[in-house]
């Protein structure tokens, strides 16, 4: 390897990073570079509101790798105990083992204190998960989850979004990340109301995710030929529980057919 010369004109001096890019390596550019070695299924649109008697959460089944569909049946919303869950968007291998390590220190937690760790508690552990990812995170593999539960101490909802530095944001109607987030988020804004049911919560939910799919391609729409439904999950005192897809089917049947009978009013 050669030795680098400048000329007078061109000495970058003591500036190391004007060094490096005078030889072509630009420590703050694009991380297209490092995508393209590593590729990398990423998950896209997930969301979740509040309602009446707690929280629900969303997410399309969709993974993609560029322009390739990785996976059509990707779970992105997942338990982390029976009273929280955790939907994930960025990169699906390394978001699935920091869930799967979020989920194993709370059990840990639980058995050794005896009593669950607080909402708030799990809500700071998954921030530093999302901290000690950071230095992959800068590499183009970064994870960005949403977290939300049933506070039994408060006995209400609750809701947090992250960024890539493990800080953590509660929320207090509604929360939306991934590609699809900005159509997702415009339909949960207009279709919100405070002290909605748990039905009109998951139908909100579902065309949220619908508009998502129309507008960007890496979210995955329902998919009636194959029978693969986002997924979707309401927390209450109760606990988790997973909206079976014979009633998304429903639910998005109805949307369609609200689509087309505005379509036909318009013609």
């Amino acid at each position: 390897m050669r030795v680098p010369l400048f000329t007078s004109e061109h000495d970058p001096g003591s500036n190391f990073t004007a060094l490096l890019k005078m030889v072509g390596l630009d420590p703050f550019g694009s991380t297209k570079g490092v995508e393209g070695v590593v590729a990398a299924p990423h998950g896209t649109t997930v969301l979740a509101l509040r309602y009446a008697d707690g929280v629900v959460m969303a997410g399309d089944r969709r993974a993609t790798m560029g322009t390739r569909i990785a996976n059509r049946e990707m779970e992105k919303v997942v338990p982390a105990d029976r009273f929280s869950g955790v939907a994930i968007s960025g990169t699906a291998g390394v978001a699935m083992d920091m869930i799967k390590l979020f989920q194993l220190q709370l059990e840990h937690y639980e058995k050794i204190d005896g009593r669950p760790i607080s909402l708030e508690g799990k809500a700071n552990q998954l921030s530093q998960m999302i901290k000690a990812n950071l230095g992959a995170a800068m590499q183009g593999l970064a994870v960005i989850p949403i977290f939300a539960g049933y506070d039994l101490i408060r006995r209400t909802g609750r809701l947090w979004d992250f960024d890539i530095t493990g800080g953590r944001y509660e929320e207090r109607e509604f929360v939306a990340t991934g590609s699809g987030m900005g159509p997702a988020a415009t339909v949960l804004k207009v279709g919100y109301r405070p002290g909605q049911s748990a039905t009109e919560a998951v139908e909100l939910a579902c065309r949220a995710l619908w508009e998502a799919a129309e507008v960007d391609a890496a979210t995955g729409g329902p998919d009636a030929l194959r029978g693969i439904y986002p997924v979707v999950a309401t927390i209450s005192a109760d606990g988790w529980r997973a909206i079976d897809d014979d009633e998304l089917a429903s639910v998005f049947e109805r949307l369609a057919a609200a689509q087309r009978s505005g379509r036909e009013a318009a013609s």
